[in-house]
Parts: C-alpha cells; structure tokens; sequence
C-alpha cells in the first residue's frame, strides 16, 4: 500500500476503530490483529496501533521511552457545518479539548479520540 499515512497510537485498537468509523466516516481497509487497523477516508489512511503487541509501533525506544497516545500532532478533517458537527458529536458523548475558534482561515476545534489523540474539525471560510 504505498502513500502516505499517519500513524496514532492508542490504548485500545477495537474503540478507536468504532470511534473512527461511526463518528468520523472512516472505513476499516484491514485489521489483522486486535493491536493493529488501518482506516481509510477519501484516500487518507490512519494507522491505529495499541500500546503494546508484536509490532514496531508499540516497541520502547533505545532510551526506553515507550509510544503512547495523545500529543497535539493531529489529523484535519474538513467539515461543512461545523456547528452542526460538533453538536451530533457531543450529543454521542465525545470529548473535545476547546471550543470553537475562528481565525482568518476558517473555524477549527479539537475533538479527542478514545485514546486522547486530537483530530481538528475543520471549516473553510465562506466565500
């Protein structure tokens, strides 16, 4: 599969991937172990990966410092109405790390995923 992807690590793989997929319009393109997905949105692919497992993602640096979710790094997913998609995501329960800004290139929020990893909701300035 080449391209480009982000990876996020998470606490737990099964929440993520229902997270990604039912709030955010993600589908999953494989998942071969319960501490591994990719997700897929318009061409864009997520990687999830746990904490721990036998893959490269969750192994402990030569330092022993070891992977672990959350940061301020973030995926942007545009959105049309972002009002409207931060009052359905609230209303599922979602946590977000701000309210709403806006700035001179559009308005932006930081939702938190599962695992804490931040996902910016993003909508363009009206033209």
């Amino acid at each position: 599969m080449p391209g480009i992807s982000m990876r996020y690590i998470v606490d737990d793989v099964d929440a993520a991937v229902e997270f990604y997929t039912r709030h955010l319009g993600f589908s999953v393109a494989l998942h071969p172990a319960p501490s591994f997905a990719i997700l897929t949105r318009n061409g864009f692919r997520l990687l999830v990966s746990g904490t721990t497992g036998p893959g490269g993602a969750s192994q402990a640096m030569p330092d022993g410092q070891k992977p672990e979710p959350g940061g301020w790094n973030r995926i942007q997913i545009e959105v049309a109405d972002l009002e409207a998609e931060v009052a359905t995501l609230r209303q599922a329960g979602a946590h977000f790390r701000n309210e709403i800004v806006q700035g001179i290139g559009g308005k932006q929020i930081l939702l938190d995923d599962p695992a804490g990893n931040p996902i910016e909701l993003f909508e363009a300035p009206k033209r």
